[in-house]
């Protein structure tokens, strides 16, 4: 069985912070966060290939 979805929810998180953060230190990330309706969005692939999202509120 394969694990297809996980979440990790953190309060007044700043995506784009974050993504800029990981990005110093050697993350590769999708492409530049994007604002969409449900927040900030920043996607990288992990070590083994997961994908996460980084997402901070509207």
């Amino acid at each position: 069985m394969r694990l297809r979805r996980t979440a990790l929810v953190v309060d007044d998180y700043d995506a784009a912070a974050e993504c800029e953060r990981l990005a110093a230190l050697g993350v590769e990330f999708e492409g530049p966060p994007r604002v969409a309706a449900h927040g900030t969005v920043a996607v990288f692939r992990d070590v083994v290939g997961n994908r996460w999202d980084l997402l901070s509120e509207p």
